[in-house]
């Protein structure tokens, strides 16, 4: 199965950022660039998971609030399915090798 996987993965004539999943829908990264945006990606989110307000007691302005975390993750969320679109293939559902 590995072996099936890495041959899918070299097969990527047109320089895909992103090459659809092997098994089930969606992308995988298989470029370097692929994977920088990915990187990117969880670095942001982790970052405003760590800095994000802790919930305090009594502070009336703590907690999580909808335009300072969950909307930024939304729009990230939105730029990244936007980019492996853009950069990827077709994303199409898939149980194993394509035929050809």
């Amino acid at each position: 199965m590995i072996k099936e996987y890495i041959n899918y993965i070299k097969d990527n004539p047109k320089d895909h950022w992103f090459k659809a999943k092997l098994y089930g829908w969606g992308w995988t990264p298989v470029k370097w660039q692929g994977w920088l945006v990915i990187l990117v990606y969880v670095t942001i989110i982790v970052t405003l998971v760590i800095t994000r307000e802790k919930d305090i007691p009594g502070n009336p302005d703590s907690g999580s609030n909808f335009l300072t975390f969950a909307l930024p993750i939304i729009v990230l969320t939105t730029l990244l399915i936007f980019i492996c679109y853009k950069k990827g293939e077709k994303p199409r559902w898939q149980w194993g090798s394509p035929k050809k």
